[in-house]
């Protein structure tokens, strides 16, 4: 079978940077944080005190207020990511391209503020007052759903549920839809709104967040004193395109995604198999995937979550993959200044990948004042970098053992 080309023509992001890509990805270059002090929930009742909370949305600039109060917050900010990444694709789905036209939309653990939300109501007043479309609009899938409704989209219509890897896994199935011949549109990525009372709370009880009070420097991928993530919420979307579909219509290419990995640990339910074997697996399977020599690859998204386990594990993983290459590429955290977006992550930080490879900006790793000396390599510490590479991999990796890697191409 031949493998048909797949390129990234539209990007849509909603992040605690910004509620659109100019913003977001300007304050990305400048180095800028979106963690703040927790305004959503009482900060009293959670030892971390912190969040990368989305500011001063109105998802009313976007959808009807009737439609706006049938989904749940997730369901916002993935429709908001869409409906800006088609119009920046300049793309429309008429009748002839429904059918090929997909969405592949991943989220992590969906509507939780709904779930939490109606559950007090059910408590409180009774069964009768819980709300009908209260299963809608918490199922994870809903974001694609409702963006399949609003563009009139017929093609696969999915969601990728694998924790913090449900971004990347979506883009990575959605480009295999396309690569395949299933489709020749596909918007796909990532949404998660998690600020809510028992997500903190869970992840407070698994120590998993940063109880630093010190908003502006908590989120320190790869430091020695990096003592957990800060839990963050948005939405990244990219329209995938087979090429010559993309060429026909005169569409801007930001890059070309040429090859996709996942992995399972088989390992624990949350913390990574010992010196990343699993995502060392993932990132070879996507290089193979691509054709793509490793000496190739000039910058690395990495998953970079702020945790003591996960960076180690991911700078050895890029060790093991990349041989004495990996003292030779860059890589970063962008989860330095969007926190951790969980399920969302991997769609924001693709589209930070392709517009890496677009500008020739490598984005920085903030608040790496105290390197850890087990993570030694090229981390682009606290200052974007200009400098053009040719393929970039951007990586997830989520409970249960899931890894997800992507490759892209400059075009």
């Amino acid at each position: 079978m031949t493998k048909r080309r797949v390129v990234v023509t539209g990007v849509g992001v909603v992040t605690p940077l910004g509620n659109d890509i100019e913003t977001t990805w300007a304050n990305i270059k400048a180095g800028k944080s979106g963690v703040g002090p927790l305004t959503r929930l009482n900060p009293d009742d959670f030892p971390a005190k912190i969040a990368a909370e989305v500011k001063d949305f109105v998802i009313e600039d976007f959808i009807e207020k009737k439609d706006a109060r049938r989904m749940d917050r997730f369901t916002h900010y993935a429709m908001a990511a869409s409906i800006m990444a088609m119009k920046d694709a300049n793309l429309e789905i008429s009748e002839e391209l429904a059918p090929r036209a997909g969405v592949w939309i991943g989220s992590g653990i969906g509507g939780m503020e709904t779930y939490e939300q109606e559950y007090l109501k059910f408590q409180q007043r009774g069964a009768r007052r819980v709300s009908p479309f209260f299963v809608p609009m918490m199922i994870p899938d809903m974001a694609s759903g409702q963006v399949s409704i609003h563009f009139g989209a017929k093609g696969i219509n999915s969601c990728s549920v694998t924790a913090c890897a449900s971004g990347t896994n979506s883009i990575g199935d959605a480009f295999k839809v396309i690569e395949r011949g299933d489709a020749d549109v596909m918007i796909t990525g990532g949404a998660e709104s998690p600020i809510v009372n028992m997500a903190v709370a869970g992840f407070c009880s698994s120590t998993a967040l940063s109880l630093n009070t010190d908003a502006s420097n908590a989120s320190r991928p790869f430091d020695k004193d990096r003592d957990g993530f800060v839990i963050g919420e948005g939405a990244g979307i990219v329209i995938l395109e087979e090429y010559e579909h993309a060429v026909a219509r005169g569409a801007k290419i930001y890059a070309e995604l040429v090859g996709y990995g996942a992995t399972g640990d088989a390992y624990h339910i949350t913390a990574p198999a010992p010196e990343g074997e699993g995502a060392a697996r993932a990132m070879k399977q996507a290089l193979q995937d691509g054709g793509v020599e490793p000496t190739s690859v000039g910058y690395i998204n990495a998953h970079g979550t702020s945790t003591p386990y996960n960076d180690l594990y991911e700078t050895m993983a890029v060790k093991s993959v990349f041989g004495e290459h990996a003292y030779n590429l860059a890589m970063s955290s962008t989860k330095s200044m969007t926190g951790h977006l969980l399920g969302a992550a991997g769609g924001v930080e693709a589209v930070f990948t392709v517009l890496a490879l677009k500008e020739g900006i490598l984005p920085p790793t903030m608040n790496l004042q105290n390197p850890d000396p087990d993570c030694d390599l090229d981390y682009v510490a606290n200052q974007a970098r200009e400098q053009q590479v040719e393929y970039a991999m951007s990586n997830s990796l989520g409970f249960g053992g899931h890894n997800a890697s992507l490759v892209f191409k400059r075009v």
